[in-house]
């Protein structure tokens, strides 16, 4: 193998699906310190009322992390996320400066574009979504061999 060559299968799944993984375990305690103050914010933070804009955001990135992290209804759950970062880049960060790295705005960039992918990759080798895909291919082939027996 080359390294201007694609990795070979298995291993290209397989990695998408611990980068999966590993981002959504750590996106998801965004949520939770929005929604339960744990793990602890950096600075002093006031309750966060649930149907509030930042509550509803805290839920996103509970709920929808934990299908992330999943793989469960990957490319939808991940386009809504992905939306859900660039408003908080664009209506949190980008206001205090132009630049991200000033804005402590990195964080919601990187998961922007993160999420963006997997609506277009999917979820990966291990993820419930490809266990799914799999019975269903297994369910069409039986169906099909059944079909072709009827006619026989």
């Amino acid at each position: 193998m080359s390294i201007f060559e694609p990795a070979r299968d298995p291993w290209p799944g397989r990695f998408l699906s611990i980068f999966r993984i590993v981002a959504a375990a750590m996106f998801i305690t965004f949520g939770t310190m929005k929604l339960f103050g744990y793990p602890p914010p950096p600075g002093p933070m006031p309750p966060i009322p649930l149907m509030s804009e930042m509550g509803i955001g805290g839920l996103l990135e509970v709920i929808g992390g934990t299908a992330i992290l999943l793989g469960l209804l990957t490319r939808p759950v991940a386009f809504i996320l992905s939306g859900e970062m660039a408003v908080a880049y664009f209506q949190f960060h980008q206001p205090t400066s132009f630049f991200p790295t000033t804005n402590q705005g990195i964080p919601a960039i990187l998961y922007c574009f993160f999420f963006l992918y997997l609506t277009f990759a999917g979820a990966g080798t291990w993820s419930i979504d490809s266990l799914l895909a799999n019975r269903k291919i297994e369910r069409d082939r039986s169906g099909s061999q059944d079909q072709r027996q009827r006619q026989e």
